[in-house]
């Protein structure tokens, strides 16, 4: 579900062995208060495989994982949680010899439904572990600002309200990398998908009595894209966002973006610990040439720029300062629009605000400010508010709100919408 920041630097200890999976002996009895039996540790190949071949007969799997990214570019994928109709398994992804190819089977597999919370995260590890996106999918998060549950409903907020039970998070910054796992961190663990399955009944008897069950679904369709996971080196230059320069700056800066996405990438550690981004807007600025020039960056010890990075470093910006001048990139300009009336802006908002209320879904999740910016510079722009449900809930509205044919007004401690004629 999210990175779990460990105490200190990741230590293997001991690593389960095979033969070791079966149900954790301790004071755990064979089924607990909220009547599911004990989890399960999975180390070996047969028995994950067996456990995906059982539970690819069930309609719905619920889903977590537990990974360290504090240290590392790529994340480093500790645990995985399941859990079906009767049964709650951890896989340990460290196990020696473990081949998660029928974890990846399972997650592939059109028949069963998978559950996460706030999966983003979890997805991106998927997308790069297995080359795509678990599906078909279900974000509780997402069906909460659906359901009426506000902006980023957090899964112990959801438990709280809908399976009337209190998670213990004392182990959310567990180092998930160490073996053995205490009995705490199991049940922590467990818990994310053992009460998971009862979030997932509520929310979706919830939308399918409210008619919002396909809602839900347009908006998985952008979780399950694989693309909206990988990461372009060539691209990384544009999140830096700069805001001027001329053309061959914009070149080395792409060079040296790229350049550090892939070092970071190939010696696997986080992008910023490689170099920050102001130092690399300071490289493509002074445009270093030689290991001296470069060692006066910010950020830039004598060490790196007289190595082997350096070097590399050094060569791919000379290689963008040699580039022609077509070849070169240049700052993606915004449309031109007509500037919004703040006013209007306003007005909108409060109309979000009001459509929001009444139809009890999170805001952010109808319209976002770009969009009511938009909507209230140009007739009738491309944006998702003016789509699908979202359309039907406010856009039809802010369209007549725009056009005179919709006022607002007060009526006792909320707004009223008031129909005009025109």
């Amino acid at each position: 579900m999210h990175a779990r920041k460990p105490p200190g630097h990741p230590s293997r200890g001991h690593v389960s062995q095979p033969g070791e999976s079966g149900y954790i002996r301790g004071q755990m009895s064979p089924r607990d208060a909220s009547g599911f039996a004990p989890p399960r540790i999975v180390t070996t190949t047969e028995d994950l495989a067996a456990l995906c071949e059982r539970l690819s007969r069930e309609a719905f799997v619920t889903v977590d994982t537990e990974f360290l990214r504090e240290r590392t570019y790529w994340p480093e994928l500790c645990l995985v949680q399941l859990a079906g109709e009767a049964e709650v398994a951890l896989v340990d992804t460290l196990s020696p010899g473990l081949d998660l190819a029928p974890l990846g089977a399972l997650l592939a597999n059109p028949a069963v439904l998978k559950v996460l919370h706030a999966c983003r995260q979890d997805v991106e590890i998927f997308v790069l572990r297995f080359g795509a996106a678990p599906a078909p999918l279900f974000d509780t998060q997402i069906a909460a600002m659906v359901a009426g549950f506000g902006d980023q409903a957090s899964y112990d907020s959801l438990v709280r309200a809908l399976a009337g039970t209190k998670l213990d998070k004392a182990h959310r910054f567990s180092d998930w990398a160490a073996r053995p796992l205490s009995e705490a961190q199991i049940a922590y663990a467990a818990a994310d998908v053992t009460h998971l399955r009862t979030v997932y009944r509520a929310l979706a008897a919830r939308l399918a009595a409210e008619g919002r069950s396909e809602w839900v679904a347009e908006e998985m369709a952008a979780l399950t894209d694989a693309n909206a996971y990988r990461t372009d080196p060539d691209t990384a230059w544009e999140k830096l966002r700069p805001r001027g320069g001329s053309r061959r700056f914009l070149g080395v800066l792409k060079a040296v973006a790229a350049w550090r996405e892939r070092e970071a990438q190939r010696i696997n550690i986080p992008r910023q610990r490689l170099l920050r981004d102001e130092t690399l807007l300071e490289i493509a600025a002074t445009m270093p040439e030689t290991p001296a020039d470069l060692a006066r960056a910010r950020g830039v010890s004598e060490g790196f720029a007289r190595g082997k990075s350096g070097a590399a470093l050094l060569a791919a910006i000379a290689a963008a300062r040699a580039l022609p001048e077509a070849e070169l990139p240049s700052i993606p300009r915004e449309p031109q629009r007509p500037p919004a009336s703040p006013a209007l802006v306003a007005l909108l908002k409060v109309l979000l605000s009001a459509k929001a209320e009444e139809s009890e879904v999170a805001p952010k999740l109808i319209a976002s400010s770009d969009d009511l910016e938009r909507l209230a510079a140009e007739a009738e722009p491309d944006i998702p508010a003016l789509h699908g449900w979202r359309r039907a809930v406010f856009g039809e509205d802010a369209l007549a709100l725009k056009a005179g044919r919709l006022a607002l007004g007060v009526a006792g401690r909320g707004v009223r919408l008031i129909r005009t004629v025109g």
